[in-house]
């Protein structure tokens, strides 16, 4: 009989004992994994959405760190809206003189200059509205233009593409008012398919169901981003539906009047002409500015009294610095207690085994074995707790992982897969494992070295 099958019957004589000190060792290292798997995936998750493809995101004033969640990550609530004269501000002359011809309404300086036109000279302004909801999920009111000109990925070099479909058309006509683009998680939890309608709710996934749906015309292939979490709708639809009517401003400070009405009454959901320009609002704007105009570009949109200017990345980064990272290296270091003290167990259970087992070691030792033997066995019971319990621990720690999105999802946007792998610490968990259970076995090897042989007979 080998040494290894000897370790394996001394366990088994002592079953409940060395079952419970495994578990307790599973369920450290389970806790190890699920620590290192859910940060992992979040700080990986921020990393990419970091690169969006703008450069700054202009909302009302408020939390800047709010205003990111909101519209990159479609959490949280938006800060305030203001109004869409200001987005045309950044807007070229041809671009404003289009929108007037296309919309209607009527400009008053300075939008009518464009004061911020000429600092995006071959650079892009994406309007969004957002608020509402299509089931559980934000629906996000653009132009065609965000998935024109916006890209995704690592390096911010992919396309959006489309599973099937097609991007909804900024159409004059009636028609074309009224189109969807749903992310690929809406569409898999949702079931839906081309042609499908959707209601969005007003104000909270709880409001009012709006009676005019969006058509979906297109479903977008995984991302990786909150964009697979988004129902995206045209703008110009977005305007048409109840309760969306921008109510009257203060024109110094963007603030809304006090007592004043939301307008002139109008059904809106059944009317087919454009919502004219004083009339609108929006969530927030996209900009990718040319050059190296985005830092001169903050630092002016944040001198006025009702707007701001936010770099997400500056933001994300942030938020990876001081909350992300030290809450991971916090928890992993309580997790990692629950694994020394799971050792300890391991050391506690062989060692007040040594008294029951003087006598046994004694005759193997008059049969012919060494202390060196001897020595090996008790080491290879306690790497075998140890290692058994770490893998069922790793297991279970990836099992625990996908059973925790319906919680982790809502809250942080992120999903966690069956084989979501922390490729950085994971492949150290095993030479962990093996390191704890030798250690472990250490102060028994040493008391079953030094058993005495004819007084244990």
């Amino acid at each position: 009989m080998n040494l290894f099958s000897i370790a394996l019957r001394n366990l088994s004589y002592r079953r409940l004992a060395s079952f419970l000190t495994a578990l307790s060792m599973a369920l450290g290292v389970a806790l190890v994994v699920l620590v290192l798997t859910i940060s992992g995936v979040i700080e990986k998750s921020l990393e990419r959405t970091s690169n969006v493809g703008y450069n700054l995101i202009i909302g009302a004033k408020g939390s800047p760190l709010q205003l990111v969640f909101n519209t990159v990550f479609f959490l949280s609530k938006p800060v305030e809206n203001i109004p869409y004269s200001y987005y045309m501000e950044y807007l070229p002359e041809d671009g404003r003189q289009k929108e007037l011809a296309r919309v209607g309404g009527v400009l008053k300086e300075p939008e009518r200059a464009g004061l911020y036109s000429f600092l995006m000279r071959g650079g892009f302004a994406i309007p969004l509205c957002m608020g509402d909801y299509v089931d559980e999920f934000r629906c996000i009111a653009t132009t065609p233009a965000y998935f024109e000109l916006l890209k995704h990925g690592d390096a911010n070099d992919q396309e959006y593409r489309f599973a099937v479909g097609r991007n909804f058309v900024d159409f004059s006509e009636e028609n074309g008012y009224f189109e969807a683009v749903v992310g690929a998680e809406v569409a898999r939890q949702m079931g839906l398919r081309i042609g499908d309608e959707v209601n969005a709710s007003h104000g909270a996934e709880s409001g009012d169901e709006h009676a005019q749906g969006f058509r979906v015309v297109g479903i977008l292939e995984p991302t990786g981003t909150p964009n697979d979490r988004g129902a995206f709708v045209n703008i110009e639809g977005f305007y048409l539906l109840e309760g969306h009517v921008a109510p009257d401003r203060d024109e110094e400070s963007g603030l809304e009047k006090a007592n004043t009405a939301q307008g002139p009454a109008r059904e809106s959901r059944l009317s087919r002409t454009r919502l004219p320009i004083e009339k609108r609002e929006v969530t927030a704007i996209l900009l990718k500015p040319s050059g190296f105009a985005a830092i001169g570009l903050e630092k002016q949109v944040n001198k006025t009294k009702f707007a701001q200017a936010v770099s997400p990345i500056a933001q994300i980064e942030g938020l990876l610095g001081v909350f992300v990272r030290p809450l991971r290296w916090a928890l992993l270091g309580l997790t990692s207690l629950v694994c020394i003290v799971s050792a300890i167990s391991i050391l506690v259970s062989i060692y007040n085994s040594m008294n029951e087992r003087k006598k046994d070691i004694a005759v193997m030792r008059a049969l012919g074995a060494s202390r060196d033997h001897i020595t090996a066995i008790i080491l290879l019971e306690s790497l075998l707790i140890a290692t058994v319990g770490g893998v069922v621990g790793w297991l279970v720690g990836h099992a625990l992982g996908p059973l925790s999105n319906p919680w982790t999802m809502p809250a942080t946007g992120v999903r966690i897969d069956w084989f979501s792998f922390n490729s950085s610490w994971e492949p150290w968990i095993i030479p962990g494992l093996i390191l704890v259970g030798t250690l472990a076995g250490v102060i028994p090897a040493i008391a079953a070295y030094r058993t005495p042989v004819a007084r244990s007979l």
